[in-house]
């Protein structure tokens, strides 16, 4: 790392060598035991600072307000982990960030990423979020907005060179003055943190009541799977307030990472072990419902009325699902969504579909709202769910929220379900039958799955992909393993290859963790799966031989 430093300074006494933390799709992350508070700290720092020089209309903030925060439940967000050299605190290096750049930090609590964002855009206020989200608990990270939602991916360039600076003036500073110890944590130890505030987690919860006021799920008996997601417990409040019978199971003391979009075949036997559980003891189930680490991704599952069968709906599905419920005139999804929206009755609202990662849906739900359009909503294959413009029903108004929400897809699921009288299982039934699948491989080298990406794409990625690339990704995907002719490769984000029998595989290095992952979609649920399992299969499947054909 090139930065000049004075003899005596912070930078000439740090024992380790600093590990930059880089921006994913969903804020910076990075293994815990390189988050020391300093490389927090500074990052935090220059992110407020940018926003402290931009006008209020672009989302700007100024010295003297309020700034909030709140974290989720893994440990290093608040407290430090032994077994991660002593690191952690990461909450209390916001908290100093906050007040040296002249804000108040007002903590909220532990409360759900979009109960934060929303309190705080009410409010026209910024507001950081410390959590992993579904990512593994070794590592963990933080995520900024400004006052006027997400940061936007035109801004990290501007911002990655106020952390230059900001870097660069830290370093150099004496190692006397310096806030930081030779670990590169705070020189104070441990800190408690500022009181929590209730008001943005009461906001959260009147927000559905509010709009969903006059419905009920009055009958509903409903499984919360809580495990360790910071919104268990506000959750389970809401679907009671809203009339449905709720039963809790597998909470958790330690923290389970939860990729919504990746259930595997263990994780829906332990669901449903749980549903079986609860029926046992309660009655029989209608949903199984969840979220992720920092609750901003939902968990739908229906629970068949005939067989006590759980079934996992993929948060493409249960866009769809809500979009339709929600009578949206406009929405925006991501290359990977499930191409069923396609051939459905959203087809004709669908707009151009967009690189994965929320930011680039919400450039995209902008871009619809400056065309006219009055009830714009996106969302990701997680399940990740955003609205773009105020949507008005039975005379309750819902509030825009340019960010990830569990709440809204899950209530809006229950709800549409309930409205027709229906199931889960046999509203879902209704959608065009496409079938998606997500499946990945974890601590896959992202230089790697880079290469990866490189070798099957043209120097012009907005044109065909010339044949010469069809035919060596035709030596991966064979006639042996059911697949048709390639017809297509889109590089909208990744490689997403089209079949002549209507197939998809997506290959995808992960934006925040060192993953590469496969999408399939297919006109069967088995299918799909095959196609996912033959992508990660150990050790010879579709991606293990695309990496050892880079790698040599």
């Amino acid at each position: 790392m090139s930065v000049v430093t004075n003899v005596d300074s912070l930078r000439s006494r740090l024992n380790y060598e600093p590990q930059v933390l880089g921006f994913g799709t969903s804020g910076r992350r990075g293994k815990v035991v390189d988050l020391t508070q300093l490389e927090i700290y500074l990052n935090a720092l220059a992110e407020l600072e940018y926003l402290q020089s931009l006008p209020l209309a672009e989302g700007g903030i100024r010295r003297g307000e309020d700034f909030y925060f709140a974290y989720d439940l893994r440990p290093s967000s608040s407290e430090f982990v032994a077994q991660e050299e002593g690191r952690g605190e990461i909450a209390q290096a916001i908290v100093q960030a906050i007040s040296d750049a002249g804000m108040q930090a007002v903590n909220l609590g532990r409360i759900p990423t979009p109960a934060l964002a929303s309190f705080a855009l009410s409010r026209n206020k910024g507001s950081i979020m410390v959590t992993g989200s579904h990512i593994p608990f070794e590592r963990n990270g933080y995520k900024t907005n400004s006052s006027r939602g997400e940061l936007l991916k035109e801004q990290e360039g501007p911002i990655n060179e106020e952390v230059r600076q900001v870097r660069k003036r830290l370093y150099e500073q004496p190692w006397e003055q310096s806030l930081f110890d030779q670990r590169g944590m705070l020189k104070c130890g441990h800190q408690e943190l500022p009181p929590e505030h209730g008001e943005a987690r009461a906001a959260y919860i009147e927000r559905f009541t509010n709009f969903f006021a006059g419905s009920t799920l009055n009958g509903k008996r409903i499984l919360v799977y809580q495990h360790s997601a910071v919104g268990r417990d506000l959750l389970v409040e809401i679907l009671e307030r809203l009339g449905a019978q709720v039963v809790k199971g597998g909470r958790s003391d330690t923290f389970v990472p939860i990729d919504t979009e990746n259930i595997d075949a263990a994780q829906m036997a332990v669901l449903q072990g749980l549903a079986d559980a609860a029926a046992a003891s309660s009655g029989p189930l209608h949903a199984v419902v969840s979220t992720d680490g920092d609750s901003d991704r939902p968990l739908v599952l229906g629970v068949d009325p005939r067989t006590g069968e759980v079934h996992f709906f993929g948060g493409d599905l249960v866009g769809m699902v809500v979009a339709e419920y929600l009578q949206a005139d406009a929405v925006v999804v991501p290359i990977s969504c499930n191409d069923a929206i396609d051939r459905g009755k959203l087809a004709p609202v669908v707009e151009p579909k967009t690189r994965i990662g929320s930011p680039f849906v919400i450039a995209g739900m902008e871009a619809a709202l400056a065309k006219g359009k009055k009830r714009v909503c996106g969302w990701e294959p997680n399940g990740g769910f955003l609205t773009g413009s105020p949507i008005a029903r039975n005379g309750a108004i819902l509030q825009p929220l340019l960010t990830r929400d569990a709440g809204l897809p899950i209530l809006g699921a229950l709800f549409a379900a309930e409205q027709d009288g229906l199931s889960l299982v046999d509203l879902f039934a209704r959608l065009p039958r496409r079938f998606s699948r997500a499946a990945l491989l974890k601590h896959f080298p992202r230089a790697t799955a880079l290469k990866i990406v490189g070798r099957f794409s043209p120097p012009d990625t907005h044109g065909a992909a010339p044949e010469a690339i069809r035919k060596d990704l035709a030596q991966f995907f064979t006639p042996a393993l059911g697949f048709a002719d390639i017809t297509r490769v889109d590089y909208t984000d990744g490689v997403r290859i089209l079949f002549a029998n209507g197939e998809v595989a997506h290959v995808r290095p992960s934006g925040n963790a060192d993953e590469l992952r496969i999408y399939a979609v297919a006109d069967t649920q088995s299918r799909a799966d095959a196609i996912a399992a033959m992508g990660v299969a150990e050790p010879a499947g579709i991606l293990r031989k695309m990496e050892k054909a880079v790698d040599g």
